[in-house]
């Protein structure tokens, strides 16, 4: 694997490693309890990682792939049914993470996205190292997110100070 490529999926995995590692532990109550007036849960966070982070750039956005899955409108990727175990939530997002590598793998980094039809704002998405570098910083911010989060359930810290 080409050095850079090897260098940007390194901080991606240990971004996707802090996010997996700071909810583990936590119980199915823990894991559907909000608790910041956003209303968002860690199961709803990982939940929208999986469907608007990686599916999303990855697979629909980089591959070309149909947006169709991806669940929209209002927030709805942020939603996981009282009735949709939390495991089952871990492997779509292991899942997504392991499709993502593939494609990240069999793609120039220099290649422009397959889909450019779709809402981006005033951003100008070049090609796949854009796409990797804005998915670390996401990822890494939503770790973050998740840090608080698992800090006022129980007290747990990521990283002590």
């Amino acid at each position: 694997m080409h050095q850079e490529r090897q260098a940007i999926v390194k901080c991606l995995d240990n971004q996707r490693d802090h996010v997996l590692g700071i909810v583990d532990g936590l119980s199915e109550v823990q894991l559907r309890t909000s608790v910041l007036p956003s209303g968002w849960s860690c199961l709803g966070m990982v939940r929208h990682l999986t469907f608007s982070v990686e599916r999303y750039w990855f697979r629909c956005i980089a591959g070309g792939e149909s947006l169709e899955d991806v669940p929209g409108g209002a927030g709805a990727d942020w939603l996981v049914e009282p009735s949709e175990p939390a495991e089952e939530v871990f492997r779509l997002y292991r899942d997504e993470i392991a499709r993502a590598n593939g494609i990240i793998e069999s793609t120039p980094l220099d290649r422009p996205p397959l889909r450019r039809d779709e809402w981006w704002g005033e951003w100008e998405v070049p090609d796949l190292r854009f796409i990797m570098l804005h998915v670390v910083a996401e990822t890494a911010c939503h770790a973050g997110h998740l840090d608080v989060v698992r800090e006022l359930l129980d007290g747990r810290q990521w990283i002590v100070q």
